[in-house]
């Protein structure tokens, strides 16, 4: 499996406390099944992340997995803030993409899903980035004008060729005894297309953990359906495919 949203490198934004928590880290996913982490920092103007500094810091981390006999792979990556999308440059937005792909992971500003995000990703799709909207399930509730709402603006992003990535605790434990829980609603209609651990420490809060989420997906999805998102879009997102949901 493939983690495209993680803070897996050390002192650097809310993410990891410093190398040890990182390789801790990596050591769960690897428990996990997981063999490759995208290290997704920040990037926004309350986190002092220099993306020029971002391949040496991958690097550092991925030397000292190597030496501890760790076998996941850290990607280069960014979850970059809607409110920064604009002022990078092409060479950072390239820099931030999931392993160079040219998929951005994209951060939306706190509260509702905003009605300027289609048009966002149409203009990064002009600069030649493809988008993934990162963590839906915060920005709204599950009351049903709420779900309405989110799935009129999911749709919306989608029909643009946005991804849409769920945080993978949230679908794993939502509703835990609920057959009709809200995000599997979702699921079935198409509106989840990739699971993300979105951890920042092995200290607490949510684990770089994928198979949890998987394995729920199953009781509601097809086969075909659970497989490409557990496997088959990841794997196209860092290889710089284009992507389609093929529901």
């Amino acid at each position: 499996m493939i983690d495209l949203h993680c803070h897996i490198l050390p002192a650097l934004d809310d993410g990891a406390l410093d190398l040890a928590d990182s390789v801790a880290m990596a050591r769960e996913a690897e428990r996990d099944g997981i063999a490759v982490v995208c290290a997704t920092p920040h990037i926004r103007y309350d986190h002092d992340v220099r993306i020029e500094e971002l391949p040496e810091r991958v690097g550092a981390l991925q030397g000292e997995l190597d030496r501890r006999g760790v076998g996941v792979r850290i990607a280069q990556g960014g979850e970059l803030a809607q409110s920064a999308a604009d002022s990078l440059s092409a060479a950072h937005l390239h820099a931030v993409s999931l392993d160079g792909g040219g998929w951005i992971l994209l951060e939306p500003a706190p509260g509702p899903l905003a009605d300027e995000l289609p048009a966002l990703v149409e203009r990064l799709r002009a600069r030649g980035a493809r988008t993934i909207l990162a963590h839906p399930e915060r920005h709204a509730g599950a009351a049903s004008s709420s779900e309405r709402d989110l799935r009129k603006r999911l749709r919306a992003l989608i029909a643009r060729g946005c991804l849409i990535q769920w945080t993978a605790e949230f679908i794993a434990t939502s509703g835990l005894h609920d057959p009709d829980a809200f995000v599997l609603r979702l699921a079935r209609d198409g509106l989840v297309h990739l699971l993300a651990s979105d951890a920042h420490s092995s200290h607490g809060g949510r684990p770089v953990v994928l198979s949890a989420a998987v394995e729920r997906l199953r009781g509601t999805c097809s086969p075909e359906q659970v497989a490409w998102i557990a496997e088959r879009a990841p794997a196209a997102i860092l290889a710089g495919e284009e992507v389609l949901p093929p529901w």
